[in-house]
């Protein structure tokens, strides 16, 4: 079975991905080859997958870029999540956390926040234009009353290689995406845009708890089939992820990566992306945020 992947390989979606399929395969034999497809934060890959035949063979994941935020972004998006897209699983959810280049003397959010407003443009990356990222940091300017640069990026590896060089010394992260340069110091943990601490950083306070309240940014991961998939397919691979969502093992290795596993119906999709239109598009309107910028 094809999976279409809409970012680069070893990003976040991708490596939380394989932890779950990589169970589900060894639990069911189904072998899952991996179709990687970065650009445009995401709309590619989902476009992709839109057009494949609806037989089974082909899946997606997913996010909740192209298949919430875009939309918002453009209406013109060249096809519609909400119509177009039968949900599989929305399998976890990953709050962004604050990060910055060692190479900056910031150590707490407090001090970040009184930087930025103190000089305009400060970079920030990300994956890409309306990326959980890229929305992350302006809803952050919002909230701090700063005026950053977004720099978006096709590959994660090199927004990362920028982060730590501190060519562009912030970036509003997905924990896998930076876990690796967290922990060897080349990247600062500042804070986490959630209301509890992420247990593989149990150091790291809440946006609230350093003084931003309010501060609550996410990217949902979900798997995704093209319309008129046959729902005994859709409903046999959501009984297989839940399964493989429900060992001890994934759990943990999720828990590592900074992710909360979701287990539920394939239906969980549809609100997901109800909800996550209204919350942002005020946001997107407030900070004039376009595909382009």
């Amino acid at each position: 079975m094809t999976v279409i992947v809409p970012f680069s390989a070893g990003s976040a979606s991708d490596v939380v991905t394989r932890v779950l399929l990589d169970k589900v395969s060894n639990n069911t034999g189904t072998r899952f080859v991996f179709d990687n497809r970065p650009a445009a934060g995401g709309n590619v890959g989902t476009a992709a997958l839109v057009r494949a035949e609806p037989d089974g063979y082909t899946i997606g994941i997913s996010t909740s870029g192209p298949l919430a935020i875009n939309k918002i972004l453009n209406p013109d998006l060249g096809y519609d999540p909400e119509k177009e897209i039968q949900g599989i699983a929305v399998f976890a959810v990953l709050p962004n956390v604050i990060v910055v280049s060692s190479t900056l003397n910031i150590n707490t959010l407090g001090q970040l926040n009184d930087y930025v407003r103190k000089n305009p443009d400060v970079g920030y990356g990300s994956v890409g234009n309306g990326s959980s990222q890229h929305l992350a940091g302006a809803y952050y300017e919002q909230l701090v009353g700063a005026k950053m640069l977004h720099v978006p990026y096709r590959v994660t590896a090199n927004m990362v290689t920028d982060l730590v060089a501190g060519r562009v010394p912030t970036s509003f992260q997905l924990f896998p995406n930076v876990v690796g340069q967290i922990n060897s110091g080349n990247v600062k943990a500042l804070a986490v845009a959630s209301n509890k601490r992420l247990a593989a950083i149990p150091d790291v306070p809440t946006a609230a708890e350093a003084g931003l309240k309010g501060y609550e940014s996410a990217a949902w991961f979900a798997l995704i089939a093209p319309k008129n998939t046959p729902k005994s397919i859709l409903d046999k691979l959501n009984k297989d992820v839940n399964q493989a969502l429900s060992d001890p093992t994934v759990r943990a290795k999720f828990s590592e990566l900074g992710a909360e596993p979701m287990i539920g119906p394939p239906e969980d999709l549809n609100n997901l992306m109800a909800s996550d239109i209204k919350k942002w598009t005020a946001i997107i309107k407030k900070g004039g945020i376009t595909l382009e910028k």
